[in-house]
């Protein structure tokens, strides 16, 4: 049912009665969106590019087998399908700047935990608070953070403030090494900790803390019409939206499996490019193309972001940016493992693709979903295809260990080209969705 609460910022002022605007001076979103890419830098940076390094790091120090630290690792990345799915009901109960603290206070006690562990317990105690950090400070954080600020401009919001991400992997991958190289992990969690405390409590408190009704402002800074000049027909009171049950839902089941296929892909390629790069490139031509990955996927992104709108068909979208990384594995398959230009040219069109595989999901859940809906359907599907993707770089290890590096691109390949089926075989119900959605945006006569 379409309400009045609904159409009134497309529907002609009220006579006799002048339409009120926002009393800030400029749209506050956008800072809202400085604040979730900020966010998105340091959960990246210490929750998903972070641990390949911790592992490594310890396995040094430490001399343990690299089967149990590897087990931490999934450990990690596990918490989240609990976790996750939970986040909805967390930020309405304690509000989403509490929920980002505490996250932010689990991760870097976690990330001290990491450096100090002197037993294995320890560490797998470490891997359950980081994991819990990470959960916290990941993409269901930046989706709750952006959404409430954006309509039509959500997919560019989305975009940008994702890339947070990405320019994470770029900073912090070399970041980490030079700085424990320097001052030992210890210190090195201890200044990245006291950094990232700082500054998500300063956003926390004063940006996460404002809503779009308490500055009187409406979605992409559009006029605000306060909600004395709404009335609510009879059916919204009388008969609200059922909830919908996701697992029984088409889109849902489709975009869920589209997005855990691709990211188990790209997290089992990543986690192994750098190893399977460095006897052509070298170890620093090996991280300095594993960099050249990170700002391909910025630059993927933000051309989604900027061109794509609200009638686009995200899902084709999501399809293109898998056919790019397809491509690249494609291309890093016939180089053979020794030809550098071929290399590094699969490298960059497999990065052009990775920022949108975390992105591109959200916003079609956005689109799909009513607004209650989209929110647990955006924490199942991140949860979901967390946990599958904790065990990736342990099966395509595997595969290098069984048969050789060349058959992980074969399999990354396979599974693409299946994501990409479960993504198209939504089509229909996205095309439905889009078309409720433009009967929701109709003004309505006054």
């Amino acid at each position: 049912m379409v309400t009045n609460r609904e159409t009134n910022l497309t529907s002609p002022p009220v006579q006799g009665v002048a339409t009120p605007v926002s009393t800030m001076p400029g749209f506050y979103g956008w800072r809202v969106v400085a604040a979730a890419f900020t966010v998105a830098v340091f959960g990246w940076g210490t929750g998903f590019y972070g641990p390949p390094v911790y592992l490594e790091v310890v396995r040094q120090s430490r001399g343990w087998p690299i089967g149990l630290i590897s087990g931490a690792l999934t450990l990690h990345f596990l918490v989240g399908l609990a976790l996750i799915p939970n986040l909805p009901a967390l930020y309405r109960r304690f509000g989403l700047p509490i929920v980002t603290i505490v996250g932010s206070v689990v991760m870097a006690i976690g990330l001290l935990g990491w450096a100090l562990a002197s037993a294995p317990w320890q560490l797998y105690a470490a891997a359950l608070l980081s994991g819990a950090g990470w959960s916290v400070l990941g993409a269901v954080a930046v989706n709750a953070i952006v959404s409430p600020w954006f309509a039509a401009k959500r997919p560019l919001a989305l975009g940008v403030a994702f890339n947070g991400g990405s320019v994470g992997g770029v900073i912090f991958s070399p970041f980490w090494v030079a700085l424990i190289d320097k001052i030992g992990f210890p210190a090195a969690a201890l200044v990245v900790s006291v950094a990232m405390l700082a500054t998500l409590g300063a956003l926390a408190g004063l940006v996460l803390t404002r809503t779009p009704e308490s500055l009187n402002q409406a979605p992409d800074g559009d006029a605000f019409v306060p909600s004395a000049l709404v009335v609510d027909t009879p059916a919204e009171t009388t008969a609200p939206t059922p909830r919908l049950n996701l697992f029984h839902d088409r889109a849902f089941l489709t975009l869920c499996i589209g997005m855990t296929l691709a990211l188990f892909a790209q997290t089992g390629l990543v986690a192994h490019l750098v190893s399977v790069l460095t006897p052509a490139l070298g170890r620093q031509g090996a991280g300095l193309a594993a960099g050249t990955s990170g700002i391909a996927a910025v630059v993927g992104r933000l051309a989604v972001g900027w061109r794509a709108t609200g009638t686009s068909n995200w899902r084709a979208i999501a399809s293109y940016s898998l056919v790019a990384q397809a491509l690249g594995c494609g291309v890093l398959l016939l180089s053979h493992g020794n030809s550098s230009t071929l290399l590094v040219l699969g490298v960059v069109l497999f990065g052009l693709g990775v920022g949108n595989a975390i992105s591109v999901p959200p916003v079609i859940a956005n689109f799909e979903f009513s607004e209650k809906d989209a929110a647990r359907a955006v924490a199942l599907i991140v949860a979901i295809s967390q946990g599958a993707y904790a065990i990736a770089p342990t099966v395509f290890g595997l595969f290098r260990q069984f048969w050789s590096d060349q058959t992980i691109f074969v399999m990354a390949i396979i599974i693409q080209l299946a994501a990409i089926f479960a993504y198209l075989l939504g089509h229909r119900s996205r095309a439905v969705a889009t078309h409720l959605c433009a009967v929701r945006s109709r003004p309505r006569p006054a």
